[in-house]
């Protein structure tokens, strides 16, 4: 074994798996796709990852914030990450010196490797709408609790109710999902998000882990005064490609009965949440179940409004869907006092009409979408498909510029001040 002077030590970047809810935001942050994941775990690659720390803020439970001093030889592949249910422990003082590492060495860590600028090899920058996403809260929002159960300890909910909260049929349903927690501790505010633990087991016999939902009910309730939140699921029968799943937890939470009960971790989130201030506006931009945080902050300002404790802060809400029977809580919507909310819907598979998305509806209203971005009393939500994230930062960008704003400084304070937040799966 060599054990010259020359082993190469690093300080291994993990993802704790008995810990992760598998939220995406890691990956989604990540400038260097350093992090992957398949239907199980997500895991970093040790010889892509500079440790330039981006994604440990933004982690909802802290899973993200684990580290292995390794020979950099030694280092673990993405291939074993990807098997693991529990994090492997440190390597041991006798390990370590077979590998020739001293524990007597203060090793300082391996300087960032930055990833080389596309541009630099003569082709063009990629639009790198994660560098815009905000990892702080407003500065007016409610302090939010976090990680009160976990994977090793879940709480339970009772259902008490279900139902379709769409027009379409069985493949497309879209559920919303009412839990009780009786006795036990679980508040939340609007933009957190809860796991649900699916009974059973995968194909390796394996238990299931935990898949997370955005909160749809504000933070009293969604009964008003009752300790229980609403989710919306949607039923998954095909991934983004078309092709045939069967979603474990969205099946197995679109089909629970009214009495049923459900094991439960979280709240989880600390940033993607509302202002208090009742002056603010809010701009909401979200595609199909990325309407769930969206209808509970909405849901807040409508029963502030009617107890007489707003004052006048605007909301503008963007909604995409493939039609309108497919859209989530499309009656209900239309039933708001249009002075209350500035609704805009757009369908991109509308039999004889042309494909329409949110960010197309945006550059539509770029004079009123300028003015509330030229006031810094305004927060911006982004909240669905990974696959219109991009669009919908663009869009932001070229109304900014029509309203005579310069997009580089307005990015960074909307970044800088907690008032860009982008959540997309």
């Amino acid at each position: 074994m060599d054990l010259s002077a020359d082993v190469v030590v690093i300080k291994q970047h993990l993802i704790d798996p008995e810990i992760c809810i598998r939220c995406n935001t890691c990956e989604s942050v990540c400038p260097v796709g350093a992090i992957t994941h398949d239907e199980r775990n997500y895991v970093v690659r040790a010889d892509v990852c500079n440790q330039c720390l981006a994604c440990i803020s933004p982690c909802p439970t802290g899973s993200i914030d684990n580290w292995r001093t390794m020979p950099k030889a030694r280092a673990y592949s993405i291939e074993e990450q990807l098997t693991w249910d529990v994090l492997p422990g440190e390597l041991t003082t006798d390990l370590l010196a077979a590998e020739g590492i001293s524990i007597d060495e203060k090793l300082p860590p391996e300087p960032p490797v930055l990833a080389v600028a596309p541009e630099a090899a003569g082709g063009e920058a990629p639009f790198n709408t994660a560098a815009c996403g905000a990892t702080v809260p407003p500065w007016s929002a409610a302090r939010p609790f976090t990680n009160l159960y976990g994977p090793k300890n879940p709480t339970s909910a009772t259902v008490v109710g279900n139902f379709n909260c769409t027009e379409a049929g069985f493949e497309n349903q879209t559920h919303h999902i009412v839990l009780d927690f009786g006795t036990m501790p679980f508040p939340v505010l609007e933009g957190q998000s809860i796991g649900i633990v699916p009974p059973g087991v995968d194909a390796s016999g394996r238990p299931h882990v935990a898949r997370q939902y955005s909160v749809a009910s504000p933070r009293n309730g969604e009964r008003p005064g009752y300790n229980n939140v609403s989710l919306t699921v949607k039923r998954v029968l095909q991934d983004h490609q078309g092709k045939p799943v069967h979603g474990v937890a969205s099946n197995h939470v679109c089909d629970l009965k009214v009495g049923d009960t459900v094991q439960v971790i979280g709240p989880f989130g600390t940033s993607f949440l509302m202002p208090n201030h009742p002056k603010s506006n809010i701009v909401m931009i979200c595609t199909g179940t990325g309407s769930a945080p969206m209808r509970a902050m909405t849901e807040w300002r409508r029963r502030l409004r009617k107890s007489g404790k707003f004052e006048g802060g605007k909301l503008m809400l963007f909604f995409g869907a493939r039609t309108q029977q497919e859209l989530p809580y499309f009656g209900p919507l239309q039933s708001l006092p249009k002075d209350f909310i500035d609704i805009n819907f757009a369908f991109s598979r509308t039999p004889g009409q042309p494909k329409r998305y949110v960010q197309d509806l945006m550059l539509e209203r770029m004079v009123d979408l300028g003015a509330l971005l030229k006031d810094p009393n305004t927060y911006i939500y982004v909240c669905g498909l990974k696959s219109r994230e991009e669009g919908v930062v663009l869009a932001l960008r070229d109304v900014a510029q029509e309203a005579g704003l310069a997009w580089d400084a307005l990015a960074d304070a909307l970044k800088r001040e907690g008032r860009l937040h982008l959540e997309t799966y």
